[in-house]
């Protein structure tokens, strides 16, 4: 592990954790044209970010949020077509398309596989990676190999029994770490069943994850989402990842936007 430039321990940085959009916009973070990628995880859409991308705007950085194929507004698209390359190329496309350079390239969850594509195929793009509690994977790994097999056989069934193998439901947001109702009842409404061959699609990179693109791994501890267990222990034997803590559940952009906000910061050029 290397230390985390311009952060503390989640659970010694108060004044980050208990601040509000307006009090983050005085306070003494970098203000400046960083550029961000935000990549959502499995059931998600680019709108998990919403309280997230306003913060960082009105520090003047420029924010992107794309949804991945068959979530969110585009989930008339989901079919049994989507594999993990696709997720991949999704991301690869708002880099190359957009003509982003410099990146801050940020993935939660599941968006820990389609970031670490693209930072494969398009290094010279990308400044910085996050994982936000984030599934991470070796090639020729796939998601599900990182779960705990009844987790997999369960998933299996219940994207069988709800669409023919083409999707996996969504699960309880409390699954997601998220309890208060008002975001419970915004994952309820907004969340979308995800493409079940993504899960079972060796992902391809060409060398180390993230190659020597500076990486973090920011994790969620309250609650431990505990199904990315080995991707934590994964990432702690590594020599030049660093570590951070964010003090809420699993879903951080939307249980506790300011302070996930104020750490993303930290990256600003």
């Amino acid at each position: 592990m290397i230390a985390l430039r311009n952060a503390q321990p989640a659970e010694t940085n108060t004044e980050t954790d208990l601040a509000t959009p307006d009090n983050l916009i005085d306070a003494t973070t970098p203000c400046g044209d960083t550029t961000y990628v935000l990549i959502h995880g499995a059931w998600h859409g680019g709108w998990c970010w919403n309280a997230v991308a306003r913060i960082l705007r009105a520090h003047g950085h420029q924010v992107f949020t794309p949804t991945l194929s068959g979530l969110g507004e585009r989930s008339h698209l989901l079919s049994k077509a989507i594999d993990l390359g696709v997720f991949i190329q999704d991301v690869v496309n708002v880099l190359e398309y957009e003509d982003l350079t410099d990146v801050v390239l940020v993935g939660h969850s599941f968006g820990g596989l389609p970031i670490a594509g693209a930072a494969d195929r398009v290094p010279q793009r990308i400044r910085q990676l996050v994982f936000l509690d984030a599934v991470v994977l070796e090639h020729g790994q796939t998601a599900f190999s990182r779960l705990a097999p009844g987790i997999v056989a369960q998933r299996i069934e219940q994207s069988n029994e709800s669409s023919g193998g083409l999707s996996i439901p969504v699960p309880p947001a409390s699954a997601f770490g998220v309890f208060e109702l008002a975001q419970v009842a915004l994952l309820e409404r907004n969340c979308t069943p995800h493409p079940l061959k993504t899960f079972d699609d060796p992902i391809v990179l060409n060398g180390p994850v993230g190659g020597t693109i500076p990486k973090v791994y920011i994790q969620c501890v309250d609650p431990v989402y505990e199904p990315l267990q080995a991707s934590r222990d994964f990432v702690r034997a590594q020599k030049d990842w660093a570590w951070d803590e964010i003090e809420t559940g699993h879903d951080a952009m939307i249980s506790a936007p300011e302070a996930l906000a104020a750490k993303l910061l930290g990256y600003a050029s």
